[in-house]
Parts: C-alpha cells; structure tokens; sequence
C-alpha cells in the first residue's frame, strides 16, 4: 500500500509541514516533571478504589472476594526468591534459553524447585477451551494490523501512565535498557496473537511462565531498591493481582474498547474468542481465576474500577514514553522526520488526557491528519469505502503504522526474557 502514496506538490507540501514541526522537543523534561511525579503519587494514592469487583463475574463464578491489591502469587513467589538468594539465576536462565515451545516440558539443568513449579504452571486451566483459540487465532490473523498496534504502541503508552508500573520498570533492571525492555515486553503480545499462540509448536505458555518468572523476582528483589521505595506510594511488594489487572486492562480490554470506536466489524463469536485467549493467558501469567473477567462486560466494569482511578502523569513515565517514541521515530526514518508523526499516532491511540500524562509533545498537523486520515484508512480495509474517497496522506499513516508494528516485532528477535538477579544500577 505504500506504493499508493501522494506524490508531487501535494506531498512536497505535506513534507514541508512535518519538517516544520519536527523541531519541536519534548518540554517536560524541566521542573514541571517533578511536580508531575508528585503528583502522580499523591493522585494514585487517592484514586484507588474500594474493591467493589464480585468473584461471580469471573471465570471461575465465585471466589473469596479478597482484595486483589494484597494478593500476590503464592505458587511463584517463594520459589524464586529462593533461586535468587542461592545464586541459581545464571544457571536457570542458560537452561531457561533453550524452552521455546509450548510442547517442551521444562529443560534439564534448571534447580529443581523451580522446574517442578514450571510443570504446574504450564499447563492449560481446565476451562480452555481449544475451539475458540483456534478462533482467536483467525481473528488475531485477520486484525493483526490493529491488535498489533493496539498492543505495542497503544499498550505501551498506557502502561508509562500507569504510576506504579512505570516506577516498577524504571527502577528494575530493564529500565535501564529500554530498548531491550520493549523487546521482552513486545514477545509475549505478540505470542498471544500469533496464529500459532496455543498450539504446540507455538510459544505463548513458554513467554507467559518465564514473564511469572520475572514478576516474581521483581518482587523479591524491588523492595531492597531504595529508589523505588522513595516513589511506591506506599506498596510493600510490588507487581500486585491488582497490578497485573491494571496492565491487562489496557491490552484486551482497551484493544476491543477501541476497535468497537473504530467501526471494526466483529462478529459476536471472534469477540467471544479473543476474549477467551487473553482469559487463557491471564491464568497462564498467574492471575487468579477468580480475578479473570467471564464476559466483556465483567471487564469493562472492572477496567473502570481498577486501571481508569490510577491513570496519572509521573516523571519516570514522561522519561520512559519519550525512550520509547524517540525509538520508534529513529527506527521507522533515519532522517528523525516521522518523530511528529510518530507522536500524533501515539495521541490518537490513547486520547490527549493520557497522552499530556506521558509527556507526547502536540503536533497540530499530523493529529489533524491522523484524525481525519485514519477513519477512511480503516474503512477502506474493511470494504466499507472505495479507494478514491481515501486521502493520499493516509498512505504516509498507513506505513508509518506499519513501521510502529514492524520496530515490536523485530526487537524481539534473539531476544530471551531472563529472571533478573539484581534491580537497575545506580
């Protein structure tokens, strides 16, 4: 579709505009930001919400009801802590380097303890249901440009306006290697969506149990990092079931939220099916069943008790989001012109309010653009609209979403999700 682009006088004039406005720089790197980090921890604080949420809207239909916020994961968390303090995290993570399949029992040379609480947690919960992951798969196939971009660049911006998640990654030991961050972060969304994701020669299970890895040992590991506990707001042990609630909030849940605003068609079973996958895969990353949402509406009542209250603006966030935008415009034109186009997408993914939060510089050419441009783009896809009624600068939005999705999937080529041994240098 690239090839369709506007050429001539109109394009060199398009051109002109976004170099004019690429001069312009991220300004919250001053003294705003720390009133922005203050902020967000005194908000965050406040906002939470009294756990509300009932057990019989999840998959399990029933449950304790215990506050998730002082839930963590009870299988996991005490055998890694224990593989760290005895110095096993380089030999787990050389054995760990060579199960990449869903159909691989866990490799020999892992201590044993952790081995034998992997063969637990891979297995499948016993509500999965084989026909809608199939179903999930064509679905995930046939809207992979939107999930894939909904869950890279949509995901991502969400999560760095996410208080405690993004002061988790800033202060762990990927924070200080974002570029390596966003590649593990990246394997196990697009695991989830490739069509393969829960056959046996998929590798969904194998990203979803080393990922419970990594949040265990960030448990054990983050509370010792002065720097996180000057910023927690309070919370002991980080990466709680609340936590991880929030995060897959703003995957699934944000995902079809959006593709329903869009005008996306989906038919009632492809809905059914992607929820079913990202259910499968909540149970596969620890999440309890009785937190699991059954049906969308279930999420949608839970998303607005536990992500919509946290969402605030903080210095890490702001710091992090502009790593990652200023990757993405690097990747996607050496030249550093797309870096306004990059922001205007980002802006329209996830909406001004969060979008000011994470610090994305205003680009009233391109939101403009994007705004009227991708509307006809999705259309034109799902047959809604012939071509002529398409502009010839949603071709230039068109490739650069395409290069958004492009820079997650690469960055997870040869790349391995460890279990880290310490938290982010100093």
């Amino acid at each position: 579709m690239a090839a369709q682009h506007a050429e001539g006088p109109e394009l060199e004039e398009e051109f002109a505009a976004m170099e004019e406005f690429s001069r312009r720089r991220m300004l919250f790197a001053s003294g705003a930001l720390g009133a922005f980090g203050v902020l967000g921890a005194a908000s965050s604080a406040r906002a939470r919400s009294l756990w509300t949420w009932s057990p019989n809207g999840s998959v399990a239909g029933r449950g304790a009801g215990l506050d998730p916020e002082w839930v963590w994961d009870e299988e996991a968390d005490p055998v890694l802590a224990a593989v760290i303090e005895r110095g096993d995290v380089p030999k787990a993570n050389d054995a760990l380097r060579k199960w990449t399949r869903n159909d691989q029992p866990p490799p020999s040379g892992l201590p044993a303890d952790l081995r034998d609480f992997m063969e637990r947690a891979r297995q499948l919960p016993s509500w999965a249901d084989r026909g809608r992951l199939e179903t999930a798969a064509d679905f995930n196939k046939s809207r992979g440009l939107y999930l894939n971009l909904l869950n890279g660049v949509g995901g991502g911006m969400l999560s760095t306006a996410i208080p405690r998640e993004a002061r988790a990654v800033y202060y762990s030991k990927g924070g200080a290697d974002m570029e390596d961050r966003v590649a593990k972060t990246s394997m196990l969304g697009f695991a989830v969506g490739d069509p393969n994701a829960y056959r046996p020669d998929g590798d969904v299970v194998v990203q979803a149990v080393k990922t419970r890895l990594v949040h265990a040992a960030v448990r054990h590991l983050l509370p010792q990092s002065p720097d996180w506990s000057r910023t927690s707001g309070g919370q002991t042990v980080p990466i709680s079931q609340q936590d991880m609630l929030v995060t897959w909030h703003t995957l699934p849940t944000y995902a079809m939220r959006t593709m329903r605003a869009w005008k996306v068609p989906v038919t009632s079973a492809e809905s059914a099916a992607y929820l079913h996958v990202w259910q499968v895969t909540a149970h596969m990353l620890g999440i309890r069943d009785e937190y699991i949402p059954a049906t969308w509406d279930a999420a949608e009542a839970q998303s607005a008790q536990v992500l919509d209250p946290v969402l605030a603006p903080t210095a890490e966030g702001v710091e992090l989001t502009d790593i990652l935008l200023r990757q993405l415009a690097e990747q996607t034109s050496p030249g550093g012109i797309d870096r306004p186009l990059v922001n205007a997408l980002a802006r329209h993914l996830v909406g001004d309010r969060v979008a000011d939060w994470d610090g994305i510089p205003r680009e009233p050419f391109w939101e403009k653009a994007v705004a009227t441009a991708w509307p006809k783009l999705v259309a034109f896809r799902e047959k809604l609209i012939p071509l002529p009624l398409v502009p010839p600068l949603a071709w230039t939005i068109d490739e650069a979403a395409r290069k958004y999705i492009l820079f997650y999937l690469t960055k997870g080529q040869g790349t391995h999700i460890d279990i880290p041994e310490t938290n982010r240098p100093a």
